[in-house]
């Protein structure tokens, strides 16, 4: 892991994570879905390594163990859960979950999709009264603070009720990783209201719901441009009075389309670090991508432990102390 001042978020949150081991916190036990090419079993392997999981790999065993001589590891000391194919293999690490076997889900070589469903699954998944959905906590370089965004990987077009859910989540998250009260900025292509702009009167109802309750611990505001939520001089030059506005902590995007296109342009273009978690089912999912470097794996793998412990109640300190 990085030590340099660009990289403090991340270490941060790695730290947090291994230090639950000082107060006899053991790894967490990870359902690992179908890690059978060697990116894929090399990112559970790398978290277990590191002390953060401790995974149990499930998926066919000729494949496991090519993928495993690939890569040169010793599937020895680890347990290994045998599938005939991917489907079975989500639906096994699922009820490993379910069953309390596992505290996490992380994903291995198969399609999202498929994975997802196994966790949707009305009888047999891992679903709650709480809508899933995906956060990207992503460092830039230009930001003085990591920024949250959501939706970029799960919902694709979010109902009002959904979005409520949405930003429940990602505040919940922000505040397990040390934001005590995270300023949130909903999204849309302007900072006014346009009836024929179904985004702005989605995060005008998101605020009045915020206002009544329906969501709590963290500042909303919106509808927000994204010049004016993360830059106080656009923000001045539009004359927006706002608590959020020029300094948000949480950036909820109006489609899954537009999230990933803004996360992936600032991890691609603009330099920044990102990590991902999947919030709003019976356990943190880790949504890993082959394309991701191994710290972003290693830290998304924090971020998910970090949730699992504040959901047991067994960590209560706060992290990111430069934010």
């Amino acid at each position: 892991m990085a030590v340099d001042g660009r990289h403090a978020w991340r270490d941060d949150l790695a730290r947090r994570a291994l230090s639950g081991q000082a107060l006899g916190h053991a790894p967490e036990p990870t359902a690992v879905c179908h890690p059978c090419d060697a990116n894929a079993l090399r990112a559970a392997l790398e978290a277990a390594e590191a002390g953060l999981v401790n995974p149990i790999l499930v998926g066919p065993e000729a494949k496991l163990r090519k993928a495993a001589q690939e890569i040169g590891a010793d599937l020895s000391k680890y347990r290994l859960e045998f599938t005939p194919h991917s489907h079975a293999s989500a639906a096994r690490a699922v009820e490993l979950v379910r069953a309390g076997e596992a505290t996490l889900l992380m994903k291995g070589s198969l399609h999202t999709d498929e994975m997802m469903s196994a966790v949707m699954d009305a009888q047999l998944g891992l679903r709650t009264e709480r809508r899933i959905s995906h956060v990207y906590l992503i460092s830039a370089p230009s930001y003085p603070r990591p920024l949250l965004i959501t939706d970029a990987a799960i919902n694709i077009a979010p109902t009002l009720m959904d979005k409520r859910d949405i930003v429940q989540n990602a505040i919940d998250l922000a505040q397990v990783v040390g934001i005590a009260r995270p300023l949130t900025a909903i999204l849309s292509a302007v900072e006014t209201i346009n009836p024929k702009l179904q985004s702005t009167l989605d995060a005008a109802a998101l605020c009045k719901m915020a206002d009544r309750g329906q969501i709590t611990g963290g500042l909303v505001d919106g509808p927000l441009a994204f010049d004016n939520a993360v830059n106080l001089d656009a923000a001045a030059e539009k004359g927006i009075v706002s608590a959020v506005a020029g300094k948000a902590d949480i950036l909820v995007v109006p489609d899954l389309v537009a999230g990933n296109i803004l996360a992936k342009m600032l991890i691609y273009l603009a330099g920044a670090d990102a990590a991902g978690v999947v919030l709003g089912a019976r356990a943190p999912i880790i949504l890993t991508s082959r394309a991701d470097s191994p710290e972003t794996r290693i830290t998304s793998c924090a971020v998910a432990v970090l949730m699992t412990r504040a959901r047991n109640g067994r960590d209560h300190a706060s992290c990111l102390s430069n934010v």
